[in-house]
């Protein structure tokens, strides 16, 4: 009941303003109405009229170029299932760079196309996660290379050790018997 008395409210306030005798004008006033019947057109048009009839809209390629560049953010959205090291860091972060100069620059031509915008900023999220994943998968795997290089030298020191020793037992028996001998 209340949004009937929100739309009475509405309509005798429109009719209000529209008439010229209303409450709300001066006296002589010409109203407020659109000088041009292209205005008062576009004033009657429904929903669907305008989506239509939009710079930007379904007969435009500013709407079907973003629709398929959601085909790439499905894509790289599968790719997180693959692992990192099989992942290209060029390629992903060709798509991290696109999405975020892309997205900066639909907010500034005209006209402004915020579903493209839109795409391109998640592009380049996927394109961020993508690049995130491999630089973290490269560092685990220097990681590892280093603590194997670390056991590796290790594990030469030790033989390096045991042959000096060995070293040393051999010339200590070799002095002892020149020694002996003298």
């Amino acid at each position: 009941m209340s949004s009937r008395v929100g739309l009475r409210f509405l309509n005798n306030t429109r009719f209000a303003f529209r008439n010229a005798s209303g409450p709300f004008r001066r006296p002589g006033a010409q109203g407020f109405r659109f000088s041009s019947s292209e205005a008062g057109a576009a004033e009657q048009q429904s929903t669907f009229q305008r989506i239509w009839n939009s710079p930007v809209g379904v007969k435009t390629v500013h709407f079907w170029a973003p629709v398929m560049k959601w085909c790439l953010v499905i894509a790289g959205i599968s790719d997180f299932a693959r692992p990192a090291e099989k992942l290209s860091l060029t390629q992903n972060a060709a798509l991290m760079g696109t999405g975020a100069i892309w997205t900066r620059w639909c907010m500034i031509i005209k006209p402004r196309n915020v579903l493209l915008a839109a795409v391109n900023f998640f592009l380049g999220c996927v394109g961020a996660v993508q690049v995130t994943r491999i630089f973290l998968w490269q560092r685990s795997q220097d990681g590892s290379s280093a603590e194997a290089a670390k056991e590796l030298e290790q594990e030469a020191v030790a033989s390096v050790k045991a042959v000096a020793d060995q070293a040393e037992g051999a010339a200590k028996k070799v002095v002892d018997k020149v020694e002996k001998s003298t």
